[in-house]
């Protein structure tokens, strides 16, 4: 058993604060779904567990098995188990997936893995998702369409089967076929395995598939409403006003304002950097 634990966590980017305070525990086969409005901290709280350079934290911890997340680099956390499927997927042209993927199982093992086993793991994902036969022999994400390249993320998750696995918006440029079929290689491997999850969406429709274990909404860099699963639901009826109304929160809060019109930068350790209309 696995267990992730952030407390009183404050982050920073260039000079503004975003995460004002989160507390949080994922453990193994848990799902906790984060919700609330656009600019509100969402992906820099993910950006951050994975080791961002970008986002710095002023106060707090994040343990991850008892051991000090922020003392390690990116990759000494992908080794410890934690993994993380971006928003914004980058082309790696010239890298086939196969080789990508081998690459990392082999960074996480101390012997490397078989040729049979690899390919018998592989071929068995990429059924699994309904991917295309060709997926390894295409460089990586290039030339992929939005879809695609989502399903490739939780593909990497299959194969390398990380203790914690955090998922940012990995719904978003799906149809409903490839949701649904998205949503349930989630709840398998999270029915199956020792792996914690930890899922950004808007979309009420794929949590609704997922059925997570716990619900999380986030307003003005904080986690304001905890509840299981049939939180989704409210949330998907009446909106986030109603928090206003029970908890005194205005969710169009000027700071938040401020924070959705920050430029959102790719994870720098990995991919180049890449600007969008937000900081979420």
């Amino acid at each position: 058993m696995s267990k992730l634990v952030i407390n009183d966590l404050h982050v920073e980017i260039e000079g503004n604060k975003i995460l004002k305070g989160v507390n949080l525990e994922v453990n193994s086969h848990e799902i906790h779904a984060i919700m609330g409005p656009n600019g509100n901290g969402k992906s820099t709280l993910l950006s951050t567990i994975m080791g961002h350079p970008s986002y710095t934290v002023t106060q707090g911890s994040i343990t991850f098995d008892g051991e000090d997340v922020l003392e390690m680099e990116v990759d000494e956390r992908s080794r410890a188990g934690i993994f993380l499927g971006m928003q914004y997927p980058q082309e790696v042209s010239g890298v086939t997936n196969s080789d990508f993927m081998k690459a990392a199982m082999n960074a996480r093992r101390e012997e490397p893995v078989g040729l049979f086993e690899f390919v018998k793991k592989m071929e068995g994902a990429i059924d699994t998702l309904d991917m295309k036969e060709d997926l390894a022999h295409r460089f990586v994400n290039d030339g992929f369409s939005g879809g695609e390249k989502k399903r490739n993320e939780i593909l990497q998750m299959l194969l390398l089967e990380p203790k914690f696995a955090m998922l940012d918006e990995i719904d978003s440029g799906l149809d409903i076929d490839a949701l649904g079929i998205v949503a349930n290689a989630i709840k398998e491997m999270a029915q199956k395995s020792d792996t914690g999850m930890l899922i950004v969406s808007h979309y009420e429709r794929f949590f609704q598939q997922i059925i997570p274990t716990h619900t999380h909404i986030m307003i003005d860099g904080r986690i304001v409403v905890d509840g299981d699963g049939s939180l989704v639901n409210r949330v998907d009826s009446e909106g986030y006003d109603w928090i206003k109304d029970e908890y005194g929160i205005d969710v169009t809060n000027r700071d938040i304002q401020a924070n959705a019109d920050k430029p959102r930068v790719s994870l720098q350790t990995c991919a180049v950097s890449e600007g969008t209309k937000n900081v979420d």
